[in-house]
């Protein structure tokens, strides 16, 4: 099972920090993450820079448990759900549940655009990139057909945004 996390409003890393504090619990073990990544909005291109990281998990919650865990977490760290694709203090997904394939109205899996995404293709990648999308290729595959990957960097703390700066 993997999850993403992404910020772009406050102190992104320490949110990120928070955020997988309060995943890994009852029913779900972080078992390892990638880097962090520091990525150009994706959608609504106006807004600050964000930071993503993707997780890898053991979980014995259902899909719509892990959801409901996932928006906890988002609501706990002050998310407010307003603009689609727009600046927020933390946002958590989930990317893959194993081989399962889930759509409904509140819950797709895999992630819908997760083929259009080099921000969590990249990361997800750093963890695992043989791993295969239900019913479709691999990460690796996918991420080669992406091609805003290179705009994503490994966040290097304070220094001036290396995504921005290839702009």
């Amino acid at each position: 099972m993997f999850l993403s996390l992404g910020s772009n409003l406050g102190d992104r890393l320490a949110t990120l920090a928070q955020a997988r504090v309060l995943l890994d619990g009852p029913g779900l073990r972080i078992v390892v993450t990638s880097s962090v990544y520091e990525t150009l909005p994706w959608g609504v291109t106006d807004q600050p820079s964000y930071l993503n990281q993707v997780l890898e998990g053991q979980t014995t919650l259902s899909p719509r448990q892990l959801l409901h865990r996932c928006h906890a977490v988002e609501t706990r760290l002050g998310r407010v759900r307003s603009t689609r694709w727009g600046p927020r203090i933390i946002d958590v997904d989930i990317l893959l549940y194993g081989a399962l394939e889930i759509n409904e109205p509140d819950l797709t899996i895999p992630h819908p655009q997760l083929a259009h995404r080099a921000f969590v293709l990249v990361p997800l990648a750093e963890l695992d990139a043989a791993v295969r999308v239900p019913g479709g290729d691999s990460i690796r595959s996918l991420l080669e057909g992406v091609p805003d990957r290179v705009a994503v960097r490994v966040y290097r703390g304070d220094q001036e945004s290396p995504a921005r700066a290839d702009r």
